[in-house]
């Protein structure tokens, strides 16, 4: 899954810190063992030496298979007198017991990614993802139709029955999202509902296990800036925009407008498409607006390539604003 470098690193500390851990209570768990039971200790460091002339034996090579039926012998009856100190004493074993028994806390089985590292990397997403945005309250299930007007305008069917359509055409996205998904520019007035239902797509998509990255358009412009200009080091905000595996790019054309930034959103557009990447879109930008905001070309991108959802209504934030008032 295409998550940043950064929440790679943090899943990654979080299971050095849980191995490191482990390892230091086995280790005072065996401290303590020995200091009640000496002779666990002796045999511990026989088994030690058992070792090594089995190595030994093995090296030198004459008479080796008689040598380490022997040493296998010895061995063994060494580890059942270990055994039966540790039953002895109410301990089953002195190994570290790892959050995880199949990685042993290292996220990797025979190369492959561990489901622990997984479900880390979800929920580090979650997290990061959480604390730009209210993801938490970003839900199909918290998005409510009762702001849209029931009656009929203009000739055409009410809002309601269209942010209906709307929602449900979300809903059935964020059910099937994969990396083959649509990409959506999702239009219409302030307030109506398009960050909400964006987030709600991204709720659905971390819980299936896919890598999100949000941002307001203003935000994304100026970290890009900073990486460009060397005001941060690296390049981490252009490698998560091109690696993740869906990119919510929120509020397009309230960014502070420039040479630089134009130019830079068309690459971000024009990259993804090259990688076949899934990208949401919102904004109050009709296409008109974004040839003059942007270049005839960019339109000529987003309307090619992008699904268009469509955003009815009135401001529900004004619509709240007046009901609390009340």
């Amino acid at each position: 899954m295409g998550y940043s470098r950064e929440i790679y690193q943090s899943a990654e500390k979080i299971l050095r810190e849980r191995r490191r851990t482990a390892q230091e209570k086995a280790d005072q768990k065996r401290t303590l063992f020995y200091q009640i039971c000496p002779e666990a200790e002796t045999i511990e460091h026989r088994l030690a030496k058992t070792a090594v002339s089995v190595a030994k034996a093995v090296l030198k090579g004459k008479n080796a298979t008689e040598q380490l039926q022997k040493l296998k012998s010895e061995n063994q009856s060494l580890q059942d007198e270990f055994s039966r100190l540790l039953a002895q004493h109410g301990q089953n074993s002195l190994e570290p017991e790892y959050t995880c028994p199949h990685c042993q806390d290292t996220g990797y089985i025979d190369g492959k990614m561990c489901s622990c590292l997984k479900e880390l990397l979800r929920r580090e997403s979650y997290r990061r993802l959480n604390a730009l945005t209210p993801l938490s309250l970003s839900t199909f299930e918290s998005f409510s139709l009762e702001y849209y007007s029931n009656e009929p305008c203009n000739n055409r069917p009410p809002d309601r029955e269209i942010m209906r359509n709307t929602l449900r055409y979300c809903v059935s996205y964020a059910r099937d999202f994969s990396l083959q998904s649509p990409n959506l520019i999702m239009t219409g007035g302030t307030g109506l509902g398009k960050t909400h239902l964006s987030l709600a797509i991204a709720n659905e998509a971390i819980q299936k296990g896919f890598g999100v990255v949000y941002s307001s358009a203003g935000s994304l412009v100026t970290k890009l800036e900073d990486e460009h200009f060397g005001r941060e080091a690296g390049n981490e905000t252009s490698n998560s925009l091109r690696d993740c595996d869906l990119l919510i790019f929120d509020d397009l054309g309230t960014e502070f407008r420039s040479s630089f930034s134009s130019s830079a959103i068309y690459n971000i557009i024009n990259l993804r498409l090259l990688l076949q990447r899934p990208t949401i879109i919102s904004t109050n930008l009709s296409t008109r607006e974004m040839v003059t905001f942007y270049s005839e070309r960019f339109a000529s991108r987003i309307i090619g390539s992008y699904r268009r959802i469509v955003f009815v209504g009135r401001d529900i934030r004004q619509q709240k604003r007046m009901e609390y008032r009340s």
